[in-house]
């Protein structure tokens, strides 16, 4: 059966996905449209581009995610180049190495930019911080004067991941050579499932199913405000969580896998190989308990 599929964001926390689309596939599903934010635009272009489950585990199995912090060099002591990073650069790594990474991979099935995907197949969700809006990549491109089929897939999934302060935010230049930060699309929509709704009708196309890294929204503990970091940890949540709430708690809860990831953080890139596997094999068991009651 062919479904369009939407992957959360949320860093590590996306190997759950793997055990997630193994069930998937072995029930014998494949994905017409996908969509992304964060980790999960990579997922999505990935799958996108033809890679299978057991690929995908295979490759970030193999990965050493620690080579994404990828540090200007400098004679500096380390910690006044971290904060030198941050105040000048905006940003602790660059992100160059992940996005090498990832236009790699997806050269390796023939994947350059938007032109060589089908039309609508894959669409990652950005934030534009100079503008105040949220971008979804290729659809908002003609804002920019930029044309679609010639943007770099790899680019676009490096915006999404580009993680407020962990990552560099990506300028972004339109036709008249102003630019635009970019950073993580899950500042504003960490789960762009209503992407799918099709025009006026808000009806689906085809049968949709969302991937989500949290708890069901009844089930999600309250914020635990203590001091102005928790608050700011709130504020941030509650920020990004606040957009895609309103679509999940009506009728489009009952297309959403609920992987509910509490124990990891999205920057944990040491994660050991029994985490992942855990990971992996929570995604599974959610995935095969969901398609146990979906109907479609």
């Amino acid at each position: 059966m062919k479904i369009d599929t939407v992957f959360a964001g949320g860093g590590v926390k996306a190997f759950a996905f793997l055990g997630a689309l193994q069930v998937l596939e072995e029930r014998g599903f494949t994905f017409e449209r996908v969509a992304g934010t964060s980790a999960g635009s990579i997922v999505a272009a990935l799958v996108k581009a033809g890679y299978s489950s057991a690929d995908l585990t295979t490759i970030l199995d193999q990965l050493d995610v620690e080579a994404f912090k990828d540090e200007r060099l400098s004679f500096l002591p380390v910690t006044v180049i971290k904060w030198l990073q941050v105040y000048f650069k905006l940003g602790l790594y660059r992100g160059d190495s992940l996005e090498q990474w990832i236009r790699d991979l997806l050269k390796e099935k023939g994947i350059v930019t938007f032109g060589d995907l089908p039309d609508q197949s894959l669409r990652v969700v950005v934030s534009d911080l100079s503008r105040g809006q949220m971008v979804v990549i290729p659809d908002d491109l003609d804002k920019y004067g930029i044309r679609a089929e010639s943007f770099s897939v790899a680019k676009a999934i490096r915006m999404s991941c580009s993680i407020p302060y962990f990552f560099e935010p990506v300028k972004l230049y339109d036709r008249a050579g102003q630019f635009s930060y970019i950073v993580d699309g899950g500042l504003l929509s960490n789960f762009p499932i209503w992407l799918f709704r099709d025009g006026e009708k808000k009806s689906w196309r085809r049968p949709v199913i969302g991937l989500q890294l949290t708890p069901k929204i009844a089930d999600q503990p309250p914020h635990k405000i203590k001091n102005a970091v928790d608050m700011y940890k709130a504020v941030f949540e509650t920020m990004s969580r606040a957009h895609d709430t309103r679509h999940i708690e009506d009728e489009d809860a009952q297309n959403v896998i609920f992987i509910p990831v509490t124990d990891v953080k999205a920057t944990d890139f040491d994660l050991s190989d029994l985490q992942k596997h855990e990971l992996m094999t929570l995604g599974e068991e959610k995935t095969k308990k969901f398609l146990g009651r979906w109907t479609y």
